[in-house]
């Protein structure tokens, strides 16, 4: 075995009895005693898998990760908390920013092995994955929007990956740049006063994010989060403008992108202010179904974000598609929805 582990934990006995099992599993092993030094360890060998405690003089664990994600070669490593407390809050906060487990201390040797193969042989099918469909999708972009001069750039800069319920970026962060979705399935919301959701978006492979906000040089206005295992390119803003400067017609297909965004959500507006609950709930269906850029008659959605898009409460969504089920216009199984007839929901009377 040649994976390079990086251990961070400022419990000297702790630490040691870890090095000790991993090293013994033959794993090339790094330590650091707190979290600042942890950081500089990563930067300069790049591990394979870090495990980090919590609780640390200097940085903490959030602190650990949350500057690991600022640098492209450390922000795709997979990334296990260590903790003696595994509070419901820090759990979400961890997740959201970007971890991949948690191990309660204490633990045994068979559960630190078995969370860092998990992670590890998860790692090395994704890099399979992407490798296999890199060319695809090079050829995928220039058949969904003509912008093929992207392909070079995209190649020069590694994907990202995102795991589900992760945030990709927040309401009100400095745009850095354009992110182009890989593989899987991003939405992007705003929070009303009452703390309610609003989704303003729905992107799936081959889909942008952040073009209003680049073109506008302006702070990104909603929250964007993965609804799936999802890989993302970020395309930084100078390259993005280099890029547009020296080719019109990628400007013009950008304008156009921009374009459609906003005619969409002005489309959903007026569907939220005067549809009937049967007109909104076929709207949001439809919606799904067209953004497809692989053609299906099945979509994968949760009952809370299709309260969000269509803007009703979690109640009305399950009777909606009750509804539709009995009237044959879908099939449901779970999160899974089946369109069985698009006329008919095209053609929903108000």
């Amino acid at each position: 075995m040649n994976e390079k582990i990086l251990i961070i934990e400022d419990h000297d006995a702790i630490r040691g009895n870890i090095v000790e099992i991993l090293e013994m599993a033959k794993y090339n092993v790094f330590e650091a005693d707190n979290g600042k030094m942890g950081l500089e360890m990563a930067l300069k060998h790049i591990p394979d898998i870090i495990l980090c405690d919590i609780m640390m003089p200097e940085l903490d664990g959030y602190g650990v990760l949350y500057m690991l994600n600022k640098y492209s070669e450390t922000s795709a490593i997979p990334f296990i908390f260590l903790t003696a407390k595994a509070d419901h809050h820090d759990l979400r906060k961890g997740m959201e920013m970007g971890a991949d487990d948690y191990l309660t201390k204490p633990f045994d040797d068979i559960e630190l092995l078995n969370a860092i193969e998990v992670r590890l042989r998860k790692k090395a099918h994704l890099q399979l994955q992407n490798k296999n469909t890199a060319d695809e999708f090079k050829v995928l972009v220039a058949k969904t929007d003509g912008l093929a001069e992207f392909s070079k750039i995209i190649a020069g800069h590694k994907g990202r990956e995102f795991r589900k319920n992760q945030v990709v970026y927040y309401e009100g962060d400095h745009g850095k740049g354009l992110y182009l979705i890989i593989q899987g399935k991003i939405k992007t919301i705003k929070l009303s006063l009452d703390g309610r959701e609003l989704m303003t978006g729905m992107y799936t492979t081959g889909g942008y994010l952040g073009i209003n906000t680049i073109l506008g040089k302006s702070n990104y206005t909603d929250t964007a989060t993965a609804i799936e295992d999802s890989t993302l390119c970020l395309i930084p803003v100078e390259e993005l403008e280099k890029v547009i400067n020296l080719y019109p017609e990628v400007a013009r297909k950008f304008i156009h992108l921009l374009s459609n965004d906003n005619r969409e959500k002005e489309e959903q507006l007026l569907q939220l202010a005067y549809d009937s609950v049967r007109k909104k709930m076929a709207g949001a269906i439809l919606r799904l179904y067209h953004q497809q850029i692989i053609k299906s008659d099945f979509l994968s959605i949760t009952r809370e974000d299709l309260a969000a898009m269509a803007c009703m409460a979690t109640e009305t969504v399950s009777r909606t598609l009750s509804d539709f089920r009995n009237e044959k216009l879908i099939e449901r199984e779970g999160i899974t929805i089946m369109v069985l007839d698009v006329e008919r929901l095209t053609k929903m009377k108000n």
